[in-house]
């Protein structure tokens, strides 16, 4: 197949799983072709399969902002043209979907009918998309795409709460890498934590929805009767707030505050216990790149979570800022070695679910669907 993909370039969510998405796919012998205004960071440069096509905006004085959906849709319409492509698949509904109507009406006054499909990944629907300004070309964009996904059922209801939608949403969620995760080596360990230590881990962009407050404040109960060390990845507007509760906490020697760094995967795979307390998450990938490193996770019963992780089983699910009870189940997974070993071994094996080659095939044959029927 010859597939346009739409997407942010940046580390969010939605930008790395639809250009993971086409990494896999393009190595799979698919023709992909991605469509941004900077190249995405996670687009494989070594990947002949895989190429990139930068939406050109000219800066013109008349504009206070310039027509960003204008010139994307532009990009479309000339990508679908020179390269033939047989569908189009626009992660994140805010700007991708509206310009995509617009290329479509566009292709089909040329006598070019191209499906596509619109993906939802959590913020452009429960965030951005409600804002007076953006919700009625949210709403008709979703309703007018060819089909559309969202990454957990938790998001297919809320869309469908919070708009007029006559479009049916198929779940097909996140996805991982499995050959890029998995455990760490000892001598790694022993730059963060000495060998008695245990190793929690946060990851995420620090702002107040992540409730990274009350990671750190998990953290010093957990520290109290564990010798334990936390690791923040990460940055955002949270940060020195953060920072100031590990002082206050006296625990700021405990927490090491890594910044933005690529090396996550190495990070996660010498983590013990991932905690994401979060008031709400459209999926929590982070929690599921956790897990196939085998991490068990302890997060808030909200949003999409509950779909990732297994109560009980790979982590504990508790409810939002109960902070005390967080901990106590932290300290319980991390009380000795062969209960931290089975609910690790069900970290993985819960994660293979999601594995990159069983998505990347669900969306295979949605798009061969669409093909096939257009």
């Amino acid at each position: 197949m010859r597939i346009g993909v739409v997407c942010h370039p940046t580390f969010g969510g939605s930008g790395v799983m639809a250009t993971e998405l086409a990494n896999h796919l393009g190595r799979q012998g698919h023709e992909m072709h991605v469509i941004s205004y900077a190249q995405p960071v996670r687009l494989d440069p070594f990947n002949t399969q895989v190429h990139f096509h930068e939406v050109q905006v000219q800066d013109y004085p008349l504009f206070l902002y310039q027509p960003y959906e204008l010139a994307l849709s532009s990009a479309m319409v000339e990508t679908v043209r020179k390269e033939r492509l047989d569908i189009l698949h626009v992660h994140y509904a805010i700007p991708h979907a509206y310009a995509a109507f617009m290329a479509r009406q566009i292709l089909a006054d040329q006598g070019i009918h191209i499906p596509v499909v619109t993906t939802l990944h959590g913020t452009d629907i429960t965030l951005v998309g409600q804002l007076p300004a953006y919700k009625p070309a949210v709403c008709f964009s979703i309703n007018h795409s060819s089909a559309v996904t969202a990454v957990s059922e938790s998001l297919r209801q809320e869309t469908i709460q919070q708009f007029n939608i006559v479009r049916d949403i198929t779940v097909v969620p996140n996805f991982v890498d499995m050959k890029r995760y998995g455990r760490g080596d000892a001598a790694a360990r022993l730059r963060i934590a000495q060998p008695d230590e245990a190793i929690l881990c946060h990851v995420s962009n620090f702002r107040k929805v992540k409730r990274v407050l009350d990671v750190i404040s998990i953290f010093a109960e957990v520290h109290q009767t564990r010798a334990s060390k936390m690791v923040m990845v990460g940055d955002g507007p949270e940060r020195p707030a953060a920072e100031a509760l590990a002082i206050q906490l006296g625990v700021q020697d405990e927490v090491l505050f890594l910044g933005k760094t690529s090396d996550v995967e190495r990070i996660l795979g010498i983590s013990d216990l991932f905690l994401l307390p979060s008031e709400t998450e459209s999926f929590g990938l982070a929690a599921l790149e956790a897990m196939a490193s085998g991490v068990p996770v302890i997060a808030s019963r909200a949003g999409g979570l509950p779909e990732v992780v297994d109560h009980g089983r790979n982590g504990y699910l508790e409810p939002v800022g109960d902070i005390h009870a967080m901990a106590e189940r932290a300290k319980y997974i991390l009380s000795n070695a062969s209960t931290h070993a089975m609910f690790s071994n069900q970290a993985l094996e819960a994660a293979q679910k999601f594995s990159m080659e069983h998505i990347g095939q669900t969306y295979l044959n949605l798009y061969q669907q669409l093909i096939d029927g257009k």
